[in-house]
């Protein structure tokens, strides 16, 4: 048996951080004496300590600790991607904000260009993803446009109403410094318009970001417009509100036959009134068959028998459209979180519905 300081100059962890993670019920002494209150530990519990050591240094949260530490092999790996994704997320933020600083201090700062080559029919199926969620509140002019997340990976879109969140990835090589900015959705339709336009011979589009001004150029034809001069919404905050270990239900579905269950005569829904307010509410819930099924307001008011959210119903169908494929991954955490839509195998574009309280 060792004692909590032989475990902690064996894993690197500090005696006040084992004793931490004790309490919190991720690494458990193996023996307490009952008399002194002294932790002991075996020796195969150095190799877990040394893991929770990595992890801490990392910064990954405590609940992703434990969950990595209980996981199989397999499921640790994808924690671990997950994380290194929030930390490349973050420190693409970083940058982007300091370069935005950077020209709050000096604004006579020498012009800096980013460009980014991406493929023009993935910029096409991008911007087809995320067109639906555009906000059209005069209200709310930071959600009338669409944000241009240019990263050493490629570009993102992110369009939000605050009612559904859509976001799209489309891979590219980028020249210059990571940056985003919110463009007018004008700008974005007159793109669209000039990818689809183009000829078939034609595989690439190109993004500029200079001074405030962003250009789309594809096969010698360009579209530009000014930036608009707000701040977008911290987007990554919602997507990441899903527990360390992933949602709590995860059911692909076939894109036709949901279509035609929102979209059929008989569809049910059920009616609920919101500050004064009729909304027809559509709910999903299992079928049994490890699938979804549309609820009826009798199904809904009776006993739960798994998952229920309710969701307005003309959105779900655009989010469904918008992704384009014969088969989508529901992501649900319960009846108050968020409805994820995703392509099967495709972690970077997906949207996100907002739940309506049953």
């Amino acid at each position: 048996m060792r004692s909590i300081g032989e475990l902690a100059r064996a894993s690197g962890l500090t005696v006040s951080a084992l004793r931490f993670y004790d309490s919190a019920g991720v690494l458990s002494p193996a023996l307490v004496d009952p008399v002194t209150g002294y932790r002991w530990y075996t020796d195969d519990q150095v190799r877990p300590a040394r893991l929770v050591a990595g992890l801490r240094r990392v910064g990954m949260p405590v609940a992703g600790i434990a969950a990595a530490l209980r996981a199989d092999p397999a499921t640790a790996h994808r924690l671990l991607d997950a994380h290194l994704r929030r930390l490349e997320d973050g420190l693409a933020d970083a940058r982007r904000e300091l370069s935005r600083v950077r020209t709050l201090i000096d604004p006579e700062e020498p012009t800096v260009s980013t460009r980014i080559v991406v493929s023009r029919t993935d910029l096409a199926v991008a911007v087809d993803a995320v067109r639906f969620a555009v906000g059209t509140d005069p209200d709310l002019p930071v959600l009338t446009g669409v944000l241009l997340d240019v990263a050493s990976d490629g570009v993102r879109l992110v369009a939000t109403d605050r009612h559904r969140l859509a976001v799209a990835h489309a891979p590219g090589l980028l020249d210059g410094p990571a940056v985003a900015v919110l463009v007018p959705v004008g700008l974005v339709d007159e793109a669209r318009a000039l990818l689809g336009g183009a000829a078939e011979g034609t595989p690439e589009a190109h993004l500029t970001v200079t001074a405030g001004t962003v250009e789309v150029a594809v096969a010698g034809r360009t579209v530009s417009a000014a930036v608009l001069p707000y701040d977008f919404p911290d987007w990554r905050r919602l997507t990441r509100t899903a527990p360390a270990d992933g949602p709590a239900h995860r059911v692909t579905v076939d894109v036709a036959a949901l279509r035609a269950a929102l979209t059929g005569a008989d569809a049910p829904v059920v009616r609920r009134r919101y500050e004064g307010v009729n909304l027809a509410v559509t709910v999903l819930g299992p079928n049994g068959r490890g699938g979804v099924r549309l609820l009826g307001e009798d199904e809904v008011t009776g006993p739960e028998d798994g998952f229920r959210v309710g969701v307005n119903g003309a959105y779900l169908l655009q989010a469904l459209d918008a992704a384009g494929d014969r088969q989508l991954v529901l992501e649900l955490d319960g009846p108050i979180s968020p409805l994820a839509v995703r392509r099967p195998g495709d972690d970077r574009s997906f949207s996100i519905l907002m739940p309506i309280r049953l």
